[in-house]
C-alpha cells in the first residue's frame, strides 16, 4: 500500500511540475513576441518611432490607426498609400480629393484655424501640419502627438522625399514610398533635361483679385526654376509667402519667354479672374503672349495641394506639357 501511494505522490508532483512549466513557457513566449516593456510587464505594446521635424521631436505609434491631417499634399499622399484618415479641413479641399468631404471624415476646421475641440474629440494617434498651421504647434501636440511635414521650398525635391519617406515609415510602406519617388524623380530629370535644352526663361506670377506677385527661385513655386530647369527672368525677386508685388509694367519690363500663372480666386473661391487680369494691352506686348507662352497652371495642385505624390507628379506633366 505505501508504494503505491508513492508511487501515486511522485505522480502527482511531476504532474503539477509540468504544467509550471507550460505556464512559464507559454508566458516566455508572449513576451519574446510582443517585447519587454523595461519593467517586466508582458503586453502588445505599440511600436513607436521618434520623429524629427522642423518644430520637433514626436515620439509616434508605427500605422496609427487615428490620423488627422492639415496638408493637403500629405492627404493626397496617403490617399495614394490607401491610408485612411479620421480628420481633415474640409474648406477648399481640391476636386481630385473631394472624398474627404464626405461626413464619414470629421470635419477638423480651416487650414488656418483648426477646431481643437473636434480634434480633441477624435482622440488622434496622429495629427500632421505644414506651414499653415505651424503656429497651432504647441496647443495640437497637447491633445496628440503632432508632426510638421511641409515643404522646405529653399529645398524643394530633397524635403519632399524627406516627408514622403518619413510617411512611408511612419505606415510601414517604406517599399511602396521608394518605388514612388523613383517615377517621381525619374519624370522630373526627363523635364530638366527638356527645359534646359530649350534655354527659355520664366516668370511665376500669383494672380489674386486683379492683383499680381511674382515668385522667383526658392519660393514656394519655385520648383519650376529650381528642379524642373526653367532659368528665372528675375533673379531679384525676394522669397515670400506672398510673393512680391509687381504691376503688369514689371512683366512687360522683365519680358519672360514663359509666364506661368496661379490663380489663387480658383482655388479658394472658384472662381477664375486670372486671365482677364493677365491678358491686358500692357501684358499682349511680351514675348510670352506673343508666342502663346503664357501658361495657367492648376491651383489645386499647387496652390492647395503642393508636396503629395500625385500633385508633384502633375506639376511635372503640366510643365511638361507647356513646352513647345
Amino acid at each position: 500500500m505505501k508504494k503505491w501511494l508513492s508511487v501515486l505522490l511522485f505522480i502527482t508532483v511531476m504532474t503539477v511540475l509540468a504544467a509550471c512549466g507550460t505556464s512559464n513557457n507559454t508566458s516566455g513566449t508572449a513576451n519574446n513576441g510582443s517585447g519587454d516593456n523595461g519593467n517586466g510587464d508582458s503586453g502588445s505594446e505599440v511600436a513607436t518611432l521618434t520623429i524629427e521635424h522642423e518644430l520637433g521631436t514626436t515620439e509616434v505609434s508605427k500605422s496609427p490607426e487615428k490620423v488627422v491631417v492639415f496638408d493637403f499634399g500629405i492627404l493626397d499622399s496617403l490617399d495614394q498609400m490607401d491610408v485612411e484618415v479620421a480628420g481633415v479641413p474640409q474648406a477648399n479641399i481640391p476636386p481630385y480629393l473631394s472624398k474627404y468631404e464626405d461626413s464619414k471624415y470629421e470635419n477638423v476646421g480651416s487650414l488656418k484655424e483648426p477646431d481643437f475641440e473636434k480634434i480633441s474629440e477624435i482622440n488622434p494617434d496622429l495629427i500632421i501640419i505644414s506651414g499653415r498651421q505651424a503656429e497651432s504647434y504647441d496647443e495640437l501636440s497637447k491633445i496628440g502627438p503632432t508632426i510638421f511635414l511641409g515643404v522646405d521650398t529653399n529645398d524643394y525635391l530633397n524635403s519632399f522625399t524627406k516627408n514622403m519617406e518619413t510617411l512611408g515609415e511612419i505606415f510601414e510602406q517604406e517599399e511602396f514610398i521608394q518605388q514612388q519617388l523613383a517615377t517621381v524623380k525619374e519624370s522630373i530629370e526627363a523635364l530638366k533635361e527638356k527645359a534646359t535644352a530649350l534655354n527659355k526663361n520664366a516668370l511665376i506670377v500669383l494672380a489674386n483679385e486683379g492683383n499680381i506677385s511674382a515668385y522667383g527661385a526658392g519660393s514656394r513655386f519655385g520648383i519650376i526654376h529650381d528642379e524642373f530647369g526653367f532659368t528665372p527672368v528675375d533673379a531679384g525677386i525676394e522669397v515670400s509667402t506672398h510673393g512680391m508685388n509687381v504691376s503688369f509694367e514689371y512683366i512687360l519690363e522683365q519680358d519672360p519667354d514663359y509666364l506661368f500663372v496661379i490663380d489663387r480666386g480658383a482655388a479658394v473661391a472658384g472662381e477664375s479672374s486670372a486671365k482677364q487680369t493677365v491678358e491686358n494691352a500692357i501684358v499682349e506686348k511680351t514675348k510670352a503672349y506673343q508666342n502663346g507662352n503664357i501658361v495657367y497652371l492648376d491651383p489645386n495642385y499647387w496652390y492647395l495641394s503642393g508636396g503629395g505624390l500625385t500633385s508633384v507628379q502633375e506639376m511635372v506633366k503640366e510643365i511638361e506639357g507647356s513646352i513647345k
